[in-house]
């Protein structure tokens, strides 16, 4: 089992040098990955889908975990998860393919579709588009950042006759509980993100993903699909062992969102001697 820290750009670690504190000291106890979630706006007044109340701090992921990387010598950076349809996928494919290069090839990218509706109003990206634009976006970055000649020609993106370097064959990673999450997964994605799951929601979430294996003709190149769970129960090396024999990869904690610098230096530091040293 390999082991996540989230929320790498919010909350606590939404001030740079608290930030640094957290990943290096995280690095060193054994995280295998640093995490940091996206959200360009939070509706004001919050709204029930929303996870983070419209006061809360968080900052732009491509720029913290950039940060990050110059701080850092092994940890991967994990985006979990860039909300894709609200992104101009060629502008993000440079931004992604330089923080990959400037951290040494460390870079996981999380991709998404999002939840919030009137996040993507105030953005301008209909809401309904959200899910298609995703399925297009994929497919030029991953042109853009692989193909000799790149090309692609969709209904939201086209473009032909340029270059970009450097370019980077970067892991995606899918977020997202539905089939069609559970879909772009299997046929698009290195991993797959479920996000504040337990033991019998993350046992459905294997089993519709296995449903997906057989449904759907996985590329070769992609290889077995890694997955990666943000646990929404507390740990044991009992659970750990729970969440390993479900077949997931990697489980990416998301300690408690009061906690100060020194608390969650401390929460990192018990997750080590307990939890990651002897999993």
């Amino acid at each position: 089992m390999k082991f996540g820290l989230f929320s790498m750009n919010a909350y606590a670690c939404s001030f740079p040098e608290r930030a640094v504190r957290i990943a290096q000291l995280a690095e060193a106890t054994g995280f295998e990955s640093l995490w940091a979630g996206e959200h360009v706006v939070l509706p004001d007044p919050r709204t029930p889908e929303s996870r983070m109340a419209p006061e809360e701090r968080i900052l732009d992921p491509v720029v913290m975990l950039t940060y990050l990387a110059a701080h850092t010598q092994r940890v991967l950076l994990g985006t979990g998860i860039i909300i894709l349809p609200q992104r101009n996928p060629l502008v993000l494919a440079k931004e992604l393919a330089s923080l990959d290069e400037l951290s040494g090839g460390r870079l996981l990218c999380g991709v998404g579709v999002g939840y919030v509706e009137s996040e993507m109003r105030a953005i301008g990206v209909p809401f309904a588009e959200r899910g298609a634009r995703t399925d297009e976006y994929l497919d030029a970055m991953r042109a853009i950042w692989t193909q000799q000649k790149p090309a692609y020609h969709g209904q939201f993106v086209s473009f032909e006759g340029v270059q970009t370097h450097p370019q980077r064959n970067i892991p995606i990673v899918i977020g997202g509980h539905t089939p069609a999450a559970y879909r772009r997964a299997v046929l698009q994605g290195t991993g797959w993100y479920g996000f504040a799951l337990d033991l019998s929601y993350t046992a459905r979430c294997m089993a519709a993903l296995q449903k997906a294996l057989k449904q759907y003709e996985r590329p070769l190149s992609l290889g077995e699909l890694e997955i990666s769970v943000t646990p929404s129960i507390p740990l044991t090396k009992a659970i750990v062992q729970q969440f390993a024999d479900l077949g997931v990869h990697r489980l990416i904690l998301m300690p408690p969102t009061h906690l100060d610098v020194s608390q969650l230096e401390a929460y990192i530091t018990h997750i080590g001697e307990t939890i990651i040293r002897q999993a």
